[in-house]
């Protein structure tokens, strides 16, 4: 793997899509022993997460449903601190056991958005969260996040369905922001 420049800023290599899809069929495996008897519904959250919704998919062993919601809260680099909504979930989900499927978890108000929508106008049977990345350094909501496929520091990451201005989700390995490289 080599840098790469996307937009105005370089990247340099951070996993390897081999190493992705270890990660993901281990999650894969970790629901499936929760959710073993039942028929869970995934949710993925829309955009970023389809690479590791469908490759978590391929892995999952068991009976399962989908559906999507898309939000968004990132301009650039940075995170707008407001979460918008930008399609309703495609899939009736009360009294269901639910997990919702993120690519990463930072500051966690998308996620704490999502919870608090789900509780109140879904009323699943029970919530949980999964996610491929977890920034633990910036995630401060009260939400658990109950199947992390791998803790990263604070900083950008790119590709496996993470975008910079939706350039990069194509990209089948993980990039980080290069050191130096000014986060604006």
């Amino acid at each position: 793997m080599e840098s790469i420049k996307v937009h105005d800023k370089t990247f340099v290599p951070y996993l390897k899509h081999e190493e992705i899809l270890e990660i993901t069929e281990r999650v894969a495996l970790e629901v499936y022993e929760e959710y073993k008897d039942e028929v869970p519904v995934f949710i993925g959250v829309l955009s970023g997460v389809i690479m590791f919704f469908s490759d978590f998919m391929k892995a999952y062993p068991g009976e399962c449903e989908i559906g999507f919601i898309k939000m968004s809260s990132y301009v650039g680099t940075q995170s707008t601190g407001i979460v918008y909504k930008e399609m309703e979930l495609t899939k009736d989900i009360k009294d269901r056991h639910i997990i919702l499927f993120e690519d990463i978890v930072d500051t966690g108000n998308t996620i704490e958005n999502l919870c608090t929508y789900f509780k109140e106008t879904q009323r699943p049977k029970s919530l949980k969260i999964a996610s491929l990345l977890l920034k633990p350094d910036v995630y401060k909501k009260e939400f658990e996040i109950n199947f992390v496929g791998k803790e990263i520091p604070n900083k950008f990451v790119l590709g496996y369905g993470l975008d910079y201005d939706e350039l990069g989700r194509n990209l089948k390995d993980l990039y980080q922001l290069e050191e130096g490289t000014i986060n604006e």
